[in-house]
């Protein structure tokens, strides 16, 4: 059995703490590996050498740390099929999916690309006699990722391009479910350019994360998971004086307004709802219809799409859908939840519980389901399934429905379906969601905006990539230089305007 350690100054380095836990093939339910969990020293030694790695790199320009990036998507493209496989093995996405799972993070290294144009200050000359104002963008030192299983290739590179183009050491720590992909980007960040210790990748569980919580060096974390860990993860950061940008769990609603094509709309929920089993914290886990004639008429759409869906192994190629879940804990917890969703009685119209998979009958499968007449009380819309699980909670009115959204805990992404742009302006205008899409299921921005969300689905002021990232990653120095020539005065010993 392989047994994965960590890359640690350019190399990979063995465990020492003895301390394993297993990988598995999600597909198969089989163990493929184990990973070693980092101890509190192993975590601080790997920090101090990216601490010393890093003064060098920060001096590097902006734009030859640019290069870096520039020849690390060359080698992202170069590798794409060696990546996706090696994500579809470790979460069991379909290797379609998991070739999005790379380019989307690759469109954000792209970004990075351009930093030296997001990191430049700004000058005013003449502010006052004699006097120059100006301000610079500055790395903050050593920065750190702690980054989920869901999206094993996407994630990492969402973290660690903006901080590394900034001039940061980063120290990244993937999900111990989802290890050899993050490994992987370092070595190729090392043939790209990227100086031994800049990036330390380690790996762990809670011991591991609170070590880095808790040390000193470590100036920023970046966090994405589930709510009751962003917050936990937010509150010691910010204790320990950190920057911290955590992003949490989420209940994503899209609304079918009457006027909506329901075909689109019927298409778009089969794809937002059971892509990658649903395990995206952007998956719309809850369809609003408003009207019964709405309501009936999606369901009949919706009902030959989802028998048409086909579940298997990633290794299926095309003729697959979506895969498994990532562990049997996850399968056994979204049987339970359905269980619950029939016991507190929704209308369950496709049952996803007794899937098998002929050949991997110890995969770790849940097939797609569907629920009626959901209400706000049932758990299966109290939580964050994370499952290939689509409920459909009835509305009246667009009030109604708007209000559902604008009630819920989690404010992540949602979205409408409508042919009415007074609608859709008003939907996008009021409610009080991170990112919204418009006839657009899924509204992850592009890589030159900013993802975030809002409620309890993100903890910190600023958002993952784009502009938001650069600032998160750097701190503002403002410089205020006075020339004396010509200039004669006295001693000011009041607090006066520079003019």
């Amino acid at each position: 059995m392989t047994d994965i350690g960590h890359w640690i100054n350019g190399k990979l380095v063995p465990g020492t703490s003895g301390r394993f836990t297993e990988v598995f093939n999600p597909a198969t339910g089989e163990v493929q590996a184990r990973v070693a969990l980092a101890t509190v020293a192993e975590l601080n030694a790997a920090v101090a050498d990216a601490a010393k790695a890093q003064i060098k790199w920060a001096a590097t320009n902006p734009q030859r740390r640019a290069r870096v990036m520039m020849a690390f998507g060359a080698l992202i493209n170069a590798n794409m099929e060696k990546l996706a496989e090696m994500v579809s093995r470790e979460h069991g996405k379909t290797i379609p999916d998991a070739r999005g799972d790379v380019q989307r993070g690759l469109e954000v290294i792209e970004v990075c690309m351009g930093a030296p144009a997001l990191l430049k200050g700004e000058a005013t000359d003449n502010a006052g006699p004699g006097i120059d104002i100006y301000s610079m963008r500055q790395a903050l030192g050593v920065v750190a990722g702690i980054t989920p299983f869901n999206f094993p290739a996407m994630i990492p590179l969402w973290k660690m391009g903006p901080a590394l183009s900034s001039g940061n050491a980063m120290i990244l720590k993937p999900s111990e479910r989802t290890p050899s992909t993050s490994i992987f980007l370092a070595q190729l960040l090392q043939e790209a350019g990227l100086p031994d210790g800049v990036l330390q990748v380690v790996n762990g569980d809670k011991e591991t994360v609170d070590a880095i919580l808790d040390n000193d060096t470590i100036q920023a974390v970046g966090f994405v998971g589930s709510t009751p860990i962003a917050q936990y993860i937010y509150g010691r950061a910010a204790a320990n004086g950190k920057r911290a940008q955590c992003f949490g769990g989420a209940k994503n609603h899209m609304i079918i307004m009457p006027d909506a094509d329901l075909d689109k709309a019927a298409d778009a929920l089969v794809g937002a709802g059971y892509g990658a089993a649903g395990e995206r914290c952007m998956a719309i886990s809850v369809a609003v219809p408003v009207g019964e004639k709405t309501a009936d008429r999606l369901i009949e759409k919706l009902l030959p799409r989802i028998e048409k869906l086909k579940v298997g192994p990633y290794t299926a190629g095309d003729d697959v859908d979506f895969g498994p879940v990532i562990t049997a804990a996850s399968r056994d917890r979204i049987k339970g939840l359905i269980n619950s969703g029939v016991d507190q009685g929704a209308k369950l119209v496709v049952d996803g519980r007794n899937i098998n998979i002929q050949g991997y009958e110890n995969g770790f499968y849940v097939g797609p389901t569907l629920f009626d007449d959901v209400t706000t009380d049932m758990d299966i819309y109290k939580q964050e399934i994370f499952g290939p699980v689509l409920s459909v909670v009835r509305k009246g009115t667009y009030e109604e429905a708007l209000n559902l959204v604008i009630d819920n805990e989690y404010g992540n992404g949602t979205a409408i379906f409508t042919a009415d742009g007074d609608t859709a302006r008003d939907f996008a205008s009021r409610v009080n969601v991170g990112m919204v899409g418009i006839n657009f299921p899924i509204p992850v921005p592009l890589s030159y905006y900013t993802f975030g969300g809002w409620k309890k689905s993100a903890f910190g002021d600023l958002n993952q990539y784009g502009p938001d990232a650069f600032r998160f990653y750097t701190k503002t120095k403002t410089v205020t230089a006075r020339w004396f020539s010509g200039i004669k005065d006295g001693a000011a010993l009041n607090f006066k305007a520079l003019d």
